[in-house]
């Protein structure tokens, strides 16, 4: 018995995975916050509301809860999750940047500079950066 406990790791219960979402969620706004000042510091206009806190802290935790979910989801269903997600989380995370490029190119919203959108492109790869692991750990794929 301790042989089949050691090939398959404990799987956290759900309160231990719901706090370790919202505290996910919390450490990728708080990563945010900083590149967003950064961003600022460096003369992205405060008038792109983008790099707002109300605006980038829904995203921010909506991306988290959806990953989180999508994670789930491939984790239970997938013959081969962790071979999945290496190929997926990438292509995921390019795919987020298309929006980012297309406010660029567009320079549709007040304050758009290619400083803010990279910026905003920065903010994409740092959830990623943050949930990723952390899913790992609350979400373990066994």
């Amino acid at each position: 018995m301790s042989g089949q406990l050691a090939t398959h790791p404990a799987r956290p219960g759900a309160l231990v995975v719901a706090g370790g979402l919202v505290g996910t969620a919390v450490v990728a706004v708080a990563v945010n916050a900083v590149i967003a000042a950064i961003a600022h510091a460096a003369g992205a206009s405060d008038d792109f509301q983008p790099l707002q806190l109300g605006a980038y802290a829904v995203f921010t935790v909506f991306g988290v809860l959806a990953a989180a979910g999508a994670w789930a989801i491939i984790r239970a269903r997938a013959s081969h999750p962790a071979r999945l997600l290496r190929t997926l989380v990438p292509v995921v995370v390019l795919v987020s940047l298309i929006p980012d490029v297309m406010v660029g190119v567009s320079d549709s919203q007040a304050g758009t500079s290619w400083g803010a959108v990279i910026a905003l492109m920065i903010m994409h790869v740092a959830v990623a950066a943050v949930a990723v692991p952390a899913f790992r750990r609350l979400l373990p794929l066994g």
